[in-house]
């Protein structure tokens, strides 16, 4: 999945001599395109502003078709593999393919100079816009300044960018993990030691998430004690260290998961851990044994946002470059099922993979994918 060391560091070694030859002139000859305008947006009921005090911008009109880049960062687990597979899957929609001239994909790992390196690439390379799931959220400040500078559309969703520069799709990560602490809160009334498997470290989807849950653990004024451990949002790292925690501290009351909720549950079956509540994502799998052992004391509250906003995100940065007027946040719905909601073919499907995320469509935005749209395409670069 990742090239070795050598080749990844010659690699972003010609990026950045790539993007410093032909960045001066890009920016010289571009000219500033982005206005804050007064509302409403187009389409509101798929770009909803974030908050009523939520800005606008509208760019200078392009002629298309466009050239539209994805700069991703991590790609080691299936939600990020899901969000490439659906962006491209996006792109090959026929309404869509017929104003783009050019869908890049580029995925970086957890390399942000590299990610930066690509970003800063694509903006010497002309590019109309650049949709980035960003590594840090505030190492990105002089890319949007130049992003800015040489009239490129820049649109950050799921771990977004701590600016009111650019544009940024999202649900709210931090009602997110809030969402999950009130469901245990309410589900485990004597408090006790719970268990926290957090997300990528420095990404602002686990900052946020964190934040939520620790937040609404301590106000609630019951003795919650939280041991937090790194599980990546990925099923095979989740299991490890739930196994791992299991193993050091014996017993917990209850459980959230960021993301490798599936992971996570089975670790507490193989341990012989006792049910207890659990807040997870929405992977199929994890919904699979919550419906399959609600009957054995497993309780589960499922909440999370489908892969599918990185379409939402080019579908942003095409209207931006088409002038219409655009929200700088968009807020997405969260997708949410619990205990005793969980329906096969409704909420989850009992014969398809683990590994897909339900929940997956934007309805609003005319965004609704089958399994088999996105898991026929390939998570590799393009």
């Amino acid at each position: 999945m990742f090239a070795p060391k050598f080749r990844r560091s010659r690699l972003q070694h010609a990026l950045k001599l790539l993007a410093a030859t032909a960045l001066t002139t890009s920016i010289a000859t571009a000219s500033i395109a982005q206005e804050v305008v007064s509302g409403p947006g187009a389409e509101p009921e798929c770009f909803a502003p974030w908050a009523k005090d939520t800005k606008y911008f509208q760019f200078k009109k392009k002629e298309g078709p466009y050239r539209i880049a994805l700069a991703n960062g991590f790609i080691g687990n299936t939600w990020r593999i899901q969000m490439i597979k659906t962006a491209k899957a996006y792109a090959e929609q026929p309404d869509v393919k017929a104003k783009l001239k050019e869908f890049k994909v580029v995925s970086t790992g957890e390399d942000l100079a590299a990610q930066l390196a690509a970003v800063d690439n694509f903006i010497a390379s002309g590019y109309d816009a650049i949709v980035v799931n960003a590594q840090n959220p505030a190492a990105f400040t002089p890319v949007i300044k130049r992003a800015k500078k040489a009239g490129v559309v820049l649109v950050a969703f799921d771990n977004t960018l701590d600016t009111d520069q650019a544009i940024n799709v999202n649900v709210d990560q931090k009602g997110l993990g809030e969402y999950w602490a009130n469901w245990l809160v309410k589900n485990i009334p004597e408090g006790g030691k719970v268990l926290e498997v957090r997300g990528v470290e420095g990404t602002s989807v686990d900052r946020d998430r964190h934040d939520g849950i620790q937040e609404v653990l301590k106000a609630s004024g019951k003795p919650f004690e939280t041991v937090e451990v790194v599980g990546k949002w990925d099923d095979g790292t989740a299991q490890k260290v739930t196994a791992d925690a299991i193993a050091v501290h014996k017993k917990f009351v209850g459980v959230t998961v960021q993301g490798g909720s599936t992971g996570t549950v089975r670790a507490l079956m193989d341990a012989g851990h006792p049910f207890v509540p659990v807040g997870g994502e929405t992977e199929n799998g994890f919904r699979k044994l919550c419906a399959e052992h609600a009957g054995d004391g497993l309780k589960c509250a499922s909440g999370g946002t489908g892969p599918a906003q990185v379409a939402v995100a080019i579908k942003t940065a095409i209207a931006a470059l088409e002038g219409e007027i655009i929200p700088q946040s968009v807020r997405l719905p969260l997708a949410t099922a619990e205990d005793p909601n969980f329906k096969d073919g409704e909420n989850f499907y009992k014969a398809e993979s683990d590994n897909f995320f339900v929940g997956n469509s934007f309805p609003t935005c005319g965004i609704n994918f089958s399994a088999q749209e996105i898991m026929g395409q390939s998570e590799a670069d393009q």
